[in-house]
């Protein structure tokens, strides 16, 4: 168990890249949001003067029940996915489990919170089937797909996770890059289970923190009750409706289709100089290195972020993290040179 936040559960992949450099160590699926998005948002860039109108949260929060076919109480909206890991000590969790290795932050928070932890580390190749969950854990928080590893796990796996008396709270924050979704559960409304989206990645919104929750009303009512008024602000609410719409979502799945035939490209190229790479279904892959430490620096040498993976509990060693990105070439390229 942790009482204290580990110093790299804190670290985070925009740290490995400076201005310049081609950056595969963020998981941002482009370098701006599309036009139309930008669009809706700078027509409202006249409104700021006003507060969040209740109005406008409500198209947000209708958006997302639309999306998902669940009710209006079942949605929270959220600064970003990473809000609703903040949110999560106000469950008072007695022991939360964390599926591992994983996002780091829901391990921050709660570690902060003073909300004692254990880690329920998976082994390679990192799949949840026979995972050794405490029975005394009241809250598990498992990603889907993972986040670094990129593995997807069935419904039927998680669904597993469930104990009378316990929260399982299913990080998605990647879900939508997964064509048709399979896995997600964040259509199915469960009285123990809670989802959490993101739409900063697909958007490329990360400087804007946009995402929200489903789950529970009475769940969702507890993780917000004592936030401040006004938690999004006017362009984050506007975001969410424009992402949710039915337009988007299909633009969004166009997406993730070309996303398959990229990663596909850059798994085999690394496989083919060497390299083992975790089987995943996310818009990342997860990859094995001699040295993964001499390796980052020649890259950062070279002008090309990656993100460390010593800082995953469970992913002490060998591993680095790249973005699925078009400029892959170059990446492989740049292993191949140092490659033994």
């Amino acid at each position: 168990m942790a009482s204290q936040p580990r110093a790299g559960a804190r670290y985070h992949g925009d740290q490995a890249a400076r201005p310049g450099m081609l950056d595969f160590a963020v998981n941002v699926r482009a370098d701006r949001p599309p036009a139309w998005l930008l669009d809706r948002l700078s027509a409202r860039l006249a409104d700021l003067a006003c507060y969040p109108s209740r109005g406008d949260e409500a198209r947000a929060r209708s958006a997302v029940a639309a999306r998902h076919g669940r009710r209006l109480d079942e949605v929270a909206l959220l600064a970003g996915a990473a809000e609703g890991f903040a949110l999560l000590a106000r469950l008072r969790p007695r022991l939360a489990a964390l599926i591992a290795p994983s996002f780091t932050e829901p391990e921050a928070t709660l570690s902060a919170a003073g909300v004692p932890i254990e880690h329920v580390v998976l082994e390679p190749p990192f799949r949840l089937a026979g995972a050794a969950v405490p029975d005394e854990a009241d809250l598990v928080v498992v990603g889907n797909p993972t986040n670094p590893t990129g593995v997807l796990h069935t419904r039927e796996e998680i669904l597993a996770l469930r104990r009378p008396g316990r929260v399982v709270v299913v990080d998605e924050a990647f879900a939508d890059a997964v064509p048709g979704e399979p896995e997600s559960l964040a259509g199915e409304p469960l009285p123990d289970v809670i989802v959490l989206r993101s739409l900063t990645k697909t958007w490329a919104l990360a400087g804007l923190r946009v995402g929200y929750a489903l789950g529970p009303a009475g769940l969702l009512d507890r993780l917000t009750a004592t936030r401040a008024h006004w938690p999004l602000g006017t362009l984050q609410l506007e975001a969410v409706a424009a992402c949710c719409e039915p337009d988007a979502v299909a633009e969004a799945q166009d997406g993730a289709r070309r996303l398959v035939r990229q990663r596909a490209e850059l798994v085999d190229a690394l496989t083919s100089i060497g390299l083992h790479v975790v089987d995943g279904a996310a818009p990342f892959v997860l990859f094995r290195v001699p040295d993964a430490e001499l390796m980052r620096k020649h890259l950062d040498r070279k002008g090309i972020a990656v993100r460390r993976c010593d800082t995953f509990v469970g992913l002490e060693g060998h591993y680095l993290r790249a973005a699925v990105r078009a400029e892959w070439p170059v990446l492989v390229n740049a292993i191949a040179e140092v490659m033994p």
